[in-house]
Order: C-alpha cells, then structure tokens, then sequence
C-alpha cells in the first residue's frame, strides 16, 4: 500500500491526494505536520527516492531561510532540520515499501504509478 505524505495546504499536495482518491489507489495518509517525523523515517524516504536529504528540503520556507540558509550543514544535521522542522520537507512524498517519489509536478506521481504497475 502507498502513503503519501500529505499536508491539506500545499495545492500540490491536495492534488496528489485527489489523484489517489480519484483513480481509487489504496493509500494511506501520513500527516507529518500534525504528528511529527522522526529522523529514522525521514532516512527510510531518503534511501527509498534514493535522494540526498538536501533535495528534500524546501529553501524557500522561512525557518530555513532563518535558521538553516548559508550554514554548510552534514547529512544528520540536514536530517535533524527536517524532523525538528517538518514544514521543510517537499511534499507531496509518496512511498511503498521500496521506492518513492516526489509527486510534483503531477506528472512525477502517475509516472511511478506506471512503474509499479508493470
């Protein structure tokens, strides 16, 4: 089954969701605004997309911009900004057990779903 990491105010994320829903994919949804993200987690979607955790985070967030921005921050550390701060997490993130995906733009979504069904 998908999760989709999902915050109800990204566009972006909204869209994904209603992608799942709409085409009626199994899914579950992973609020880590409301509930926090740990850093384990945060490493599993890391090793799932198989991405740095530097592609995961968005530099346009003001606690970043504040806190983070111009700082040569390691890989836990960069890790740590995101479980202390979830805001700084790309979304939407969709997972299984073994892969992953950055569902933005739309298209990056129904392309791993195309790849999961083959």
């Amino acid at each position: 089954m998908l999760s989709i990491y999902h915050n109800p105010r990204c566009r972006k994320s909204r869209e994904a969701l209603n992608y799942l829903i709409n085409n009626k994919i199994k899914h579950i949804q992973v609020h880590y605004l409301k509930n926090g993200i740990s850093k384990k987690e945060i490493e599993s979607i890391l090793k799932k997309i198989k991405i740095k955790p530097e592609k995961l985070i968005r530099i346009q967030e003001k606690v970043w911009k504040e806190s983070y921005k111009n700082k040569n921050l390691n890989r836990d550390e960069l890790i740590s900004a995101i479980s202390d701060n979830p805001i700084l997490m790309e979304r939407p993130i969709i997972t299984n057990d073994n892969s992953g995906v950055i569902g933005r733009p739309i298209d990056n979504l129904k392309y791993y779903l195309e790849k999961l069904s083959c």
